[in-house]
């Protein structure tokens, strides 16, 4: 959770994120929650079925009112399609005279726009689109194809920032954990644990706390265990951790017990020594060191991989720079 929100925190991905998502809400907004509403089209953006109906309209119209100009101005207004409907109407009229259909071809010979198709302009014959339909499926495959390539030149930002910024503390553990070969018990002729684990805690990791979840072969729930910062010493920061709990939980057992895992420091200060002893048995740390907690059903060793201690104006080994625990889980 820390690290997702440290990615926030890197203005471009803010910056990118906040671009995909006013995008995507502004996608919704306008074809979901208010979509356009087109009103007063031009007529030759209409289909062909309708521009003919259109043309059998204007005929009729002018059949009744008899006025030129309005039945010239309503022919234009087909633009490039209205020749070809209009000889469309003619070959097939159904309900309109023909005579009349004669004497609106008059009309329009007479004001010069029957003989060829009309110019459009910047508009050819076939290129129209109707306003619902085609510009929105540009429009929305636009924006998606927008969406997907912010996308990709976040994910390519973070990546090179990742690799290229320092890692965080949390990071470095991670690391290290993969690095960490662990015990093949086999090896040793002993059976190989339930549950195996390394977890590992690097300076500057105030918010340390791993924690395992422990199942048996099956599938089924046996308990958990984990790792955590139980003491600091000194002052600033970051924390300087003197003595961390290992701890196992046993379901089958309903407890928790606890060990003290501790800097050498730590283990022979009296004052800090009595803080701590409420909590569980005290050990000192040490390279290779291994420590075992017991419950009714379950057994587990945790093993010091590796350790470094810290160095500055504080005692000798009295706080960790980093180490790194395997935890083997048996059941009994």
């Amino acid at each position: 959770m820390n690290q997702r929100t440290e990615i926030f925190k890197n203005p471009v991905v803010a910056a990118a994120f906040g671009l995909i998502l006013g995008l995507l809400l502004g996608l919704l907004y306008g074809w979901q929650i208010s979509p356009v509403e087109w009103q007063d089209a031009p007529i030759n953006l209409l289909r062909a079925d309708l521009r003919e109906d259109y043309m059998r309209m204007s005929i009729d119209s002018f059949r009744v009112n008899g006025d030129a100009n309005l039945a010239v101005a309503r022919y234009i207004a087909l633009e490039p399609y209205a020749f070809d409907t209009f000889n469309t109407v003619k070959s097939n009229p159904g309900t309109i005279d023909p005579i009349v259909i004669e004497l609106y071809r008059e009309v329009l010979k007479k004001a010069g726009v029957i003989d060829k198709p009309i110019d459009p302009g910047t508009t050819t014959p076939g290129t129209a689109e109707p306003a619902s339909g085609g510009l929105s499926f540009f429009v929305i495959v636009g924006a998606l194809l927008a969406v997907a390539v912010i996308g990709a030149v976040v994910f390519y930002l973070f990546r090179t920032s990742r690799r290229s910024g320092p890692l965080t503390p949390a990071q470095q553990a991670t690391e290290l954990n993969k690095n960490i070969e662990k015990t093949d018990f086999s090896q040793v002729n002993q059976a190989p644990p339930v549950a195996q684990y390394v977890t590992s805690y690097v300076l500057g990791d105030d918010l340390f706390d791993d924690s395992f979840s422990i199942d048996s072969p099956a599938g089924e729930f046996l308990g958990e265990c984990g790792v955590g910062i139980s003491e600091t010493i000194g002052v600033g920061d970051p924390k300087k951790v003197t003595a961390f709990e290992v701890w196992m939980f046993d379901k089958n057992d309903i407890q928790t017990v606890t060990k003290v895992l501790m800097s050498p420091h730590a283990f022979g200060e009296p004052g800090i020594r009595g803080k701590l002893e409420s909590k569980g048995e005290m050990v000192m740390l040490e390279p290779r060191k291994q420590v075992v907690l017991e419950t009714q059903t379950l057994q587990m060793v945790a093993s010091i991989s590796d350790i470094q201690f810290g160095q500055g104006a504080l005692p000798d080994k009295s706080y960790f720079d980093r180490i790194t625990l395997e935890l083997a889980i048996w059941t009994k």
